[in-house]
């Protein structure tokens, strides 16, 4: 069968509300305790996405999620009550795509699933679109792209609008935009864009304020580059 959501999580009392909650607002769940238990479901099921925690019985959620990631790409929302930066950075570094700390609401929780669940609806029809005939898109189709990327002029297309750009500014929207949709590490941004871990969070926060006045229809709001607090930042489009 096919799911929306796949919890996996031994506190069967929190998983069974979680999933009556979601599936009030028709997002169709399954609930696993153990990582042999959704091994053996995703043989048989299909899940849009995993809501994973990270202590669980006979084995750590991380170790699953690097099982899962050896042949899988759906999400992986971690769920757990460790709270340090070095579980968030693991988490992500390995496969996940976000971290939801414990206790946490249900309702904000169902609001990253369903946000996560819009992207991979919009993702298949944008696959769905490149798979047909040139014929077949209308000009309509043409003029819904938000962003492309020039490398060789250093330059986006931004609703159609061109912006030219910085080399840094460049190269930090292209690996934002390369991972679009997942969260980007500050380390990661460091390393990829400035090549060096030893930048401060202000030279970060400079370039992304710089490059949100260049591309956001309100900066103030961004809608294209979100924060991500304590963590990085991801791009929704």
């Amino acid at each position: 069968m096919q799911y929306n959501c796949l919890i996996v999580e031994d506190e069967v009392d929190l998983a069974k509300a979680t999933k009556e909650y979601f599936e009030l607002f028709d997002v169709s769940c399954a609930h696993v305790e153990t990582p042999a238990q959704c091994m053996d479901f995703l043989k048989e099921n299909t899940a849009d996405l995993l809501l994973l925690d990270i202590n669980l019985a006979d084995e750590s959620g991380f170790a699953l999620c690097k099982k899962i990631r050896e042949t899988m790409t759906m999400p992986i929302l971690f769920v757990s009550a460790r709270q340090s930066d070095e579980d968030i950075l693991v988490a992500l570094n390995i496969g996940g795509d976000d971290y939801i700390k414990k206790p946490y609401t249900l309702s904000v929780l169902l609001a990253k699933v369903k946000a996560v669940l819009k992207r991979l609806e919009v993702q298949e029809k944008m696959l769905q679109n490149a798979a047909m005939p040139e014929s077949g898109l209308s000009g309509t189709d043409a003029e819904e792209e938000v962003i492309s990327l020039h490398e060789d002029t250093l330059s986006a297309k931004i609703r159609g609008q061109k912006v030219e750009l910085k080399a840094k500014e460049f190269k930090l929207l292209q690996c934002l935009y390369n991972n679009r949709g997942s969260i980007v590490t500050k380390q990661r941004l460091f390393d990829e864009v400035w090549g060096d871990a030893f930048f401060s969070d202000g030279t970060l926060n400079v370039h992304i304020r710089r490059l949100r006045e260049k591309i956001e229809e309100n900066p103030e709001e961004p809608k294209l580059i979100k924060t991500i607090w304590g963590t990085g930042y991801m791009m929704e489009i």
